[in-house]
């Protein structure tokens, strides 16, 4: 009788990297665990190098405006150095574009990068322009500085430290949904922010270097919180505990989830945020809150890092609650 080969389930996005590409990872390269690798700069500094990639169809939509998609290509390299502390430097960019996005088109798309490289204070440094029969794909390689020593990594969670986040969760994933023509039920207001939120991200720069020494271990929330969370656990040996009753909501995603109550969903696992999640000693509350005043910016706690593995998730009652999906996976 032949041998019964049962396929292997697939690796998904984590094990490629760990099976494929660990090994050839440069020791700067933190172990290809960290997003980000450290390498030296100048005296007393360190370069952080990120890239990113934007697929047309995932990470944006085809009618979205050209300059819109490069800010959010910008901003969502510029979000994970905001989560190391790390200053903006400059940024390489690479370009695969079908032939039917013309000269108009990039015109307006190099229009959004100026328009960013001004509010950030970087420059092009170089990169690559191809073409593709589709989708389009972007793709950047940025570039910060920080203090040698002082990068704020996701393996730095300790046990006993509450757990916060930036800004508000869950217009990115509510916005996609109503993109694409789904009623929400909510003002039209209401809907173009969330809308906005998704094609918009806002990388907290200022907040990600007023937190160095003060956070333990930091990531930007991009696949969703649950998933990240989970990132950040099994790189720190620890585990994640959520409270959705602390989840911060806009008053456009509340509205939405007043509707439906299902779609706190989106909140836990919607991903393209681009908040702040970060672990911190109990000690900082009122240092967290005085900066979040300061930068007119919510910083709120909701839950905790124990000792363990994994992340738990509970509803207002203190019930562990099922997450339908814990993030974004592309494979």
């Amino acid at each position: 009788m032949a041998n019964i080969v049962t396929p292997a389930s697939p690796l998904g996005e984590f094990g490629r990297i760990a099976r494929f590409f660990a090994p050839l990872a440069a020791p700067e390269a933190l172990g290809l665990v960290d997003d980000v690798a450290l390498i030296p700069g100048p005296p007393g500094e360190q370069y952080v190098l990120k890239t990113d990639a934007i697929v047309e169809g995932v990470h944006f939509l085809p009618d979205d405006p050209p300059a819109l998609i490069a800010q959010k290509l910008l901003r969502v390299n510029l979000s994970d150095l905001a989560a190391k502390g790390a200053v903006p430097f400059g940024y390489l960019l690479v370009t695969a574009l079908p032939k039917s996005r013309g000269d108009d088109w990039l015109a307006r798309f190099a229009a959004g990068l100026a328009e960013d490289q001004a509010r950030y204070g970087i420059g092009l440094f170089g990169g690559d322009s191809v073409a593709t029969p589709g989708p389009a794909t972007l793709s950047v390689a940025a570039i910060g500085r920080i203090a040698a020593g002082r990068a704020i990594l996701r393996s730095g969670a300790r046990t006993g430290h509450r757990l916060y986040v930036s800004g508000t969760l869950g217009d990115a994933a509510l916005g996609v949904i109503a993109a694409k023509g789904t009623d929400l039920g909510i003002a039209a207001s209401d809907r173009d922010f969330l809308i906005d939120r998704f094609r918009l991200p806002q990388p907290r720069l200022n907040l990600g270097a007023r937190l160095v020494g003060i956070a333990s271990g930091m990531m930007d929330i991009s696949d969703g919180l649950v998933a990240d969370l989970g990132h950040m656990a099994k790189a720190s040996g620890v585990a994640g505990v959520i409270e959705t009753a602390r989840l911060p909501l806009s008053t456009a995603a509340a509205a939405a989830l007043a509707r439906d109550p299902a779609r706190v969903q989106c909140a836990l696992g919607g991903g393209d945020d681009y908040e702040l999640l970060f672990s911190a000693p109990v000690e900082a509350d009122a240092m967290l809150g005085s900066l979040a005043r300061e930068l007119a910016l919510p910083i709120t706690p909701i839950g905790r890092i124990e000792a363990g593995r994994g992340v738990r998730v509970l509803d207002p009652a203190g019930h562990e609650l099922r997450v339908e999906s814990a993030g974004y996976k592309h494979f």
